[in-house]
């Protein structure tokens, strides 16, 4: 199993079949994995057959997607992936398909693979499906600043608005086109300088409501607090774009909890290559984006899957 020592400031590094772990060269939290080519090979080889329409409509072909990267790389791998998410010091990983394929089905049996050897995704209201992929472009009619390129997309955490635990996220970028900017921007909860200040506020375990836009097809109305313990440690549950305050007090508490993280020099933007995806833990890393510069031939497609931990 992977080793972890973020005590001395830097992640012990390890090598497995088929792959090595490796700090992340721009965040002390993040890992970043590696598999040897001839793995990325022969999965996408004996998966050639298998289509993502399969994978949507056949439930167990997604675990056999999982099944053929065990296979490759071994049981150890499982639980080196499930250790650092688990893992209070850090949470979070990239890694990809290193350029030796494009074709967006192997993306698509990629992502499912890992997903499914970390838990089990939960439904996409968005898609209708068990993922969800979508683009960011020049114009952008939507209701969120999901797909609205030249906003920042503000730091949140995923599942306020489904009633139903969302552990872990994953996001992958499937390819982009005339995009400068729109990097990734992460914070984990343990880094941000003034989390004691608002995990210890009165609002802090405050059921807030939580009400989707019409995009995301979820009509109930959600109650969460916004912090919370989860494994002996501070979760946080927010996004500021479909919560809804009762009173002036709570809307000044989620606003400057919203400034504080966004202003924190904790908070870092992070390139992701086409190919690449990064998988966090949900109950600690908050995530957005950076906006684009202004190209109206701008184009980024990317996938996206969320759900629980195996047991």
């Amino acid at each position: 199993m992977c080793a972890m020592d973020l005590q001395k400031g830097k992640l012990e590094l390890q090598t497995g079949k088929g792959y090595k772990v490796e700090q992340h060269p721009d965040h002390h939290r993040l890992y970043h994995i590696e598999f040897e080519s001839d793995v990325i090979d022969k999965f996408v080889a004996d998966l050639k057959d298998v289509s993502d329409e399969q994978l949507e409509y056949v439930p167990y072909m997604r675990l056999m997607a999982a099944d053929k990267l065990v296979e490759l790389v071994g049981e150890e791998f499982v639980q080196t992936i499930r250790g650092i998410l688990h893992d209070r010091n850090t949470g979070g990983f990239t890694i990809g398909l290193q350029g030796r394929t494009k074709d967006d089905q192997d993306y698509v049996k990629f992502s499912t693979a890992l997903t499914h050897l970390v838990g089990t995704p939960n439904f996409d209201a968005m898609s209708g499906k068990y993922y969800a992929r979508f683009t960011v472009k020049h114009t952008d009619d939507s209701d969120s600043y999901l797909r609205q390129a030249y906003r920042t997309f503000t730091l949140h955490t995923d599942g306020t608005y489904v009633d139903e635990p969302t552990d872990w996220l994953l996001m992958m970028k499937f390819e982009e086109e005339n995009a400068v900017g729109g990097r990734s921007r992460l914070l984990h909860l343990d880094d941000w300088e003034e989390m004691d200040y608002f995990y210890n506020h009165p609002m802090a375990k405050y059921k807030f409501t939580y009400k989707a836009p019409a995009s995301k097809n979820v009509s109930e109305d959600i109650l969460r607090q916004t912090f919370y313990e989860h494994n002996n440690g501070p979760c946080i549950c927010f996004i500021d774009q479909f919560v809804y305050p009762e009173t002036i007090d709570q809307a000044k508490y989620l606003k400057d909890l919203s400034h504080s993280m966004e202003n924190s020099p904790a908070t870092i933007g992070l390139d992701l290559p086409e190919g690449d995806l990064i998988m966090l833990n949900n109950h600690f890393w908050l995530h957005g984006r950076e906006a684009f510069e202004k190209n109206t031939e701008l184009h980024r497609e990317l996938l996206r899957q969320r759900g629980r931990f195996a047991e």
